[in-house]
């Protein structure tokens, strides 16, 4: 990490904030050991004695890339009937489809994939690239996450097994990101930027969200965080064992989001969240600093042709013309915080279950 966030600070021996608190939080996050595997083994008979008598157990996301690929292996191997749910953005690569037809064939897993009204998302993606905010994956993750926990609810299913998970993925700065369950801002970019109502893309309120944690009490389980998660070392396994294809970067299988991060937030922000992935790595002793540092000296897309074919690729599909969409790009950029925001509120009610919870 370097001064690419602004908010990074250094002590005395050069380690920064984000460093020093991955340190802090491992030992209180990764649950690895005998105490771990049992407490993996008394969650896992938790969620089969809940899911008796229903069609499956638990819920899933998959994407197609590294970590949901491997959760489905993990769980089925953990003798859970998982549902797969995978939300059709209309940007998925030829490879993401094949690797995910491939994954629930091998494991014999059953699919739920719910497809986007195009003309909705196309107009509110243009809506994030107009508004120039830092975010512009919200369209897309807000709707899987809704469409996700409203799956798990009408199903009756209590457990969503996720694949995020600390060794590769605890290091992002705030100021990278911003949270994509804030209905009330996408709603407020879509407002004043976009040109069609939202009529069939899934949004959730506070309220809706409120009631899947609270009261619904869905619970989401980093299952990736109870033993040693190698990503380079999954990479392999998965591609022996499931026939897996690599994608060429973390979340490269949709080609939005490549481009969204290979290009969009390297040229229109500076910032370059290969940073942040590698410094994870580092600190989880997946790579050392040296070849980390080599490996940012290359682009961030994964080969010049590909980048000239996704920048004539994009403006088609969203329905402007490559004029057009670089008179977007070059505009000024706002923060999320220009816009109404659920954030505040947020930030109080985890303050209040830190407390009382």
């Amino acid at each position: 990490m370097d001064t690419t966030d602004e908010e990074i600070t250094f002590d005395e021996n050069g380690y920064c904030n984000h460093c020093n608190k991955y340190f802090e939080l491992a030992p209180k996050t990764l649950r690895h050991g005998q105490e771990g595997s049992k407490e993996l083994t008394n969650l896992i008979e938790s969620i089969k004695g809940k899911g008796k008598s229903k069609d499956y157990d638990c819920i899933i996301g998959l994407s197609g890339g590294v970590d949901s690929t491997y959760v489905a292996y993990r769980v089925k191997q953990l003798g859970l009937r998982p549902l797969a749910v995978h939300f059709d953005s209309g940007w998925n690569s030829e490879l993401a489809v094949k690797n995910i037809e491939n994954i629930v064939k091998k494991l014999d897993i059953d699919l739920y994939t719910h497809v986007c009204d195009w003309d909705e998302m196309r107009d509110l993606q243009l809506s994030y690239f107009k508004a120039g905010v830092i975010n512009a994956d919200v369209p897309m993750d807000h709707a899987f996450l809704v469409v996700l926990n409203r799956i798990a609810r009408k199903k009756g299913l209590k457990y969503f097994i996720t694949g995020h998970n600390f060794e590769t993925e605890a290091i992002l700065p705030s100021s990278w990101v911003f949270g994509a369950n804030d209905s009330r801002n996408l709603k407020a970019i879509q407002k004043r930027f976009g040109t069609k109502e939202l009529k069939n893309y899934p949004v959730s309120g506070l309220i809706e969200e409120l009631y899947t944690d609270y009261i619904y009490k869905l619970q989401r389980i980093r299952i990736l965080n109870y033993e040693p998660y190698n990503k380079s070392k999954v990479m392999k396994f998965i591609e022996k064992e499931l026939g897996w294809k690599y994608y060429g970067g973390k979340h490269y299988e949709s080609v939005f989001t490549r481009f969204y991060q290979g290009y969009y937030l390297v040229e229109r922000f500076g910032k370059d969240k290969r940073r942040a992935h590698l410094s994870t790595l580092i600190c989880s002793g997946q790579m050392n600093r040296g070849s980390a540092l080599e490996e940012l000296k290359n682009p961030a897309y994964p080969n010049p042709q590909l980048l000239a074919d996704d920048k004539e690729y994009i403006p088609k599909k969203l329905s402007i013309s490559a004029k057009e969409f670089d008179s977007i790009l070059s505009e000024p950029t706002r923060s999320h915080y220009d816009f109404p925001n659920n954030q505040r509120i947020k930030d109080n009610l985890r303050k209040i279950k830190k407390t009382f919870l």
